[in-house]
C-alpha cells in the first residue's frame, strides 16, 4: 500500500508543479488553488508512505516521479525542448528509480 501512496503522491508532484507553471506566479486563482491543493494532498500521501517506507527511499523516489512527470508534461503539454540531452538526463533520473525501488525488494 505504501508504495501505491507514493506513486499517487508522485503524480500529484506533477499536478501541482504544473499548476504552479500555469499560475503566473500565483496571480491566477484558480490554478493556485489546485497547486495548492495537490501540493498539500502529495505532502501527506508522502508522509503516510514514510510510515513503512526509508526515507531516502520514499523522497528519491517522489522527486524522481516529479522530475520526469514535469519533464514530459514540460514537453507534451507546454511544448519545451526535447533535446538528446535532456531524455538522457531523463533517462538517468528513471534508472536511479529502478535501482532504488531494486535496493529495497
Amino acid at each position: 500500500m505504501a508504495w501505491i501512496l507514493l506513486v499517487a503522491a508522485g503524480i500529484l508532484e506533477v499536478v501541482w508543479s504544473y499548476f504552479m507553471k500555469k499560475s503566473e506566479g500565483f496571480s491566477l486563482l484558480a490554478p493556485t488553488s489546485i497547486t495548492l491543493v495537490t501540493m498539500v494532498a502529495s505532502f501527506a500521501l508522502l508522509s503516510v508512505s514514510m510510515k513503512t517506507l526509508p526515507l531516502g527511499t520514499a523522497y528519491t523516489i517522489w522527486t524522481g516521479i516529479g522530475a520526469v512527470g514535469a519533464f514530459i508534461v514540460g514537453i507534451f503539454a507546454l511544448g519545451e525542448a526535447a533535446t538528446p540531452m535532456r531524455i538522457v538526463a531523463a533517462l538517468f533520473i528513471v534508472a536511479g528509480i529502478v535501482m532504488m525501488k531494486l535496493s529495497n525488494s
